[in-house]
């Protein structure tokens, strides 16, 4: 399978921005602005914080919009005495398609580790869920030469005891963590070089058919200026977007990347 039949995705991640009044705006500037053409070519998700959830899901519904949308983390249990989390039965029933897992900053502020990622994911697919499993290294992992093997051990965690039916539908965003909001971007070449690690280790824990059918997207510090040279990356299905996305006429460019300079 080539890039050319997996089907690019354009993720924005609003993280903790935007309320649930500004995110209905939000959404109907970009049910007003995307067209058929647009959807057919990429497949636009959002990530709002839980509460805006609701909000998008209602807009999305109303006007019967083809944008996806998830959370931006997922408990690993199903119910009970957990004060705080959100479980997938309830992410569900919103009709959420996608649960971001294993984001940098969930592992550096919340102490997520590869197990914890790994139960998530499970509970992701348990129910129905798609898991878009957040990988990469730091600046002092990335200096001290083990980026690759740090990432790869990433991904085999996530995936330990994972069916590779429920591995070939999950999207995988490589996320180098010193190029997140700091102005910082690795080079496309960067993100291919590890999109291309990413998909054999993938290859090797199951098979190559399954491998190229899981969709790669590069993260971190990613706008309209840079888009299209990350997309031209064989091997790079698409970009997790950060502070870009809080735009949305900055994040409809960079769906829009074929139609950049």
């Amino acid at each position: 399978m080539t890039n050319d039949q997996r089907k690019p995705v354009m993720a924005g991640n609003w993280k903790m921005n935007i309320n649930h009044l500004e995110s209905i705006a939000y959404m109907n500037k970009m049910a007003f602005s995307l067209i058929d053409a647009d959807y057919a070519r990429t497949e636009v998700v959002i990530f709002p914080p839980f509460t805006d959830i609701r909000s998008v899901q209602t807009v999305v519904d109303a006007d019967h919009l083809s944008i996806t949308y998830g959370a931006q983390d997922i408990s690993a249990h199903d119910s009970g005495a957990y004060t705080g989390e959100i479980s997938g039965s309830m992410l569900k029933k919103l009709h959420t398609k996608y649960a971001l897992i294993g984001h940098s900053e969930r592992r550096a502020y919340h102490n997520e580790t590869d197990e914890s990622v790994n139960a998530k994911v499970k509970a992701a697919i348990k129910h129905d869920l798609i898991p878009m499993i957040a990988v990469g290294e730091t600046l002092d992992i990335r200096q001290g030469g083990n980026a690759v093997e740090h990432t790869l051990n990433q991904v085999q965690g996530a995936l330990k005891d994972v069916r590779s039916n429920y591995v070939s539908e999950l999207v995988i965003a490589y996320e180098p963590v010193w190029a997140i909001g700091t102005g910082e971007v690795a080079t496309p070449q960067d993100a291919q070089d590890m999109s291309i690690a990413i998909r054999a280790k993938v290859a090797k824990l199951y098979s190559q058919d399954v491998a190229d059918k899981v969709r790669i997207l590069y993260g971190g510090s990613v706008k309209a200026g840079n888009i299209k040279a990350i997309m031209e990356q064989p091997d790079v299905d698409g970009a997790l977007i950060g502070g870009a996305a809080l735009d949305p006429d900055e994040f409809l460019r960079i769906i829009r990347w074929p139609d950049q300079p």
